[in-house]
């Protein structure tokens, strides 16, 4: 029987539970255990990625917690926490490409001895194999093969925004790189918070691929900022493996993210002036004062390479939906929201599973008001840009 799953695959690490650095720029907070603790029982989770499941700190406070028995490794791949939690243990590495581009890409595998050969070969290519996402003097084509040959998937992580990303930083087609066997072998790919499917389906090489809304937190109030439902039949690797592929049934119902306008990276920004575009136009330089210090913003980027002038949906995609997490609700902070945690239950509960009725009983009126216009989608925004986030506005 077919069941719908809450998943977020793309979380980072912060630290060891020992307090060693692995994601310089995430929270110490951001440990294995805590992920797990935040995921299950106030975010309301039941799939999650951890990306830094390459390092030696990470791989130890995993097999501590399988000694204890919190959690165990599954003979369908992952790691099961709880009961109720799936793990899929994975690694963010970043390319050198040919043009001398960066990319960031996401690769999983079913069981930890992959991941641990995985870890011993990349060490040959990083400078730092404890530290995440470091650079690899691999391009995508060389990585691929490797995370092929430990039985592991890959997956192009945020692919559209301006800094490390494959379409944002390096290419324009998939064949500039990957052989289309490759290409054929990679099943997803990650839009990042400054795209949505409707952006991405202007390009036409992405439409046999399944697309993914994660958070890439780099906080623990921040996972699930982006999530997705899947439809499968059971908790394991190979079931997540067949909803990315969309076989016997299984696949992406749904995408929950940010409306990309949102996005810090969503228009092009013109460094020298300090102006954000709106045009229907890709803007690649400055128009006001013709300077050639841009970031070029994600639907810019698109609207460059595209090669459809209407986006066009395969039958298979995903509705998108915009969502707004609670944390991101003018007027709710963090002692609320831990409030509504004891209270009303997990993030997912108060956002999809609890009825209305259910939740005006376990929240001030207040609170119910600005929760209710959020699940409905009522309600004006801030658009981001230059490096910033835009804001709800309600």
């Amino acid at each position: 029987m077919l069941k719908k799953y809450f998943s977020d695959l793309h979380i980072h690490i912060g630290g060891g539970s020992d307090g060693s650095p692995v994601k310089i720029t995430a929270s110490r907070k951001l440990n294995f255990p805590n992920i797990l603790e935040e995921a299950a029982f106030k975010k309301g989770l039941d799939i999650i990625g951890i990306i830094d499941c390459a390092s030696p700190v990470v791989l130890k406070d995993i097999d501590q917690m399988l000694e204890e028995g919190s959690m165990r490794e599954l003979k369908k791949g992952g790691i099961l926490y709880s009961d109720q939690l799936l793990v899929l243990p994975g690694a963010e590495i970043e390319s050198r490409e040919p043009d001398g581009g960066q990319v960031h890409y996401m690769s999983f595998f079913p069981q930890l001895k992959q991941i641990k050969e995985f870890s011993k070969t990349m060490d040959n290519y990083i400078s730092n194999i404890t530290l995440s996402s470091q650079a690899a003097g691999l391009n995508g084509s060389e990585l691929f093969k490797i995370v092929d040959y430990h039985g592991g998937t890959l997956i192009p992580a945020h692919i559209f925004t301006p800094h490390k990303s494959f379409y944002g930083r390096a290419f324009s087609r998939y064949s500039e790189i990957f052989s289309d066997d490759q290409w054929s072998k990679i099943p997803a790919v990650e839009l990042g918070l400054s795209a949505d499917t409707e952006m991405a389906d202007l390009l036409p090489e992405l439409s046999d691929k399944s697309f993914l809304s994660n958070s890439d937190a780099h906080s623990l109030p921040k996972i699930a900022r982006e999530y997705n439902i899947f439809q499968m039949e059971e908790l394991n690797y190979q079931e997540v493996i067949k909803v990315l592929k969309r076989e016997s049934g299984r696949k992406i119902i749904k995408n929950f993210g940010l409306n990309p306008e949102l996005g810090k990276y969503h228009r092009s920004h013109c460094q020298n002036c300090g102006k954000i575009f709106s045009e229907n136009m890709a803007v690649l330089k400055c128009p006001d004062c013709g300077a050639g210090k841009m970031v070029i913003g994600v639907k810019d980027r698109i609207l460059d390479i595209a090669e459809n002038e209407s986006s066009i949906s395969p039958a298979h995609r995903a509705e998108y939906i915009y969502q707004i997490p609670l944390l991101d609700i003018p007027g709710i902070g963090k002692k609320t929201v831990e409030k509504l945690f004891n209270s009303c239950g997990t993030e997912m509960d108060i956002l999809h599973n609890l009825d209305l009725k259910e939740l005006k009983n376990c929240m001030s009126s207040r609170i119910f008001s600005k929760i209710k216009k959020a699940r409905s989608g009522n309600f004006d925004f801030k658009s981001g840009g230059g490096g910033s986030y835009g804001r709800v506005i309600f």
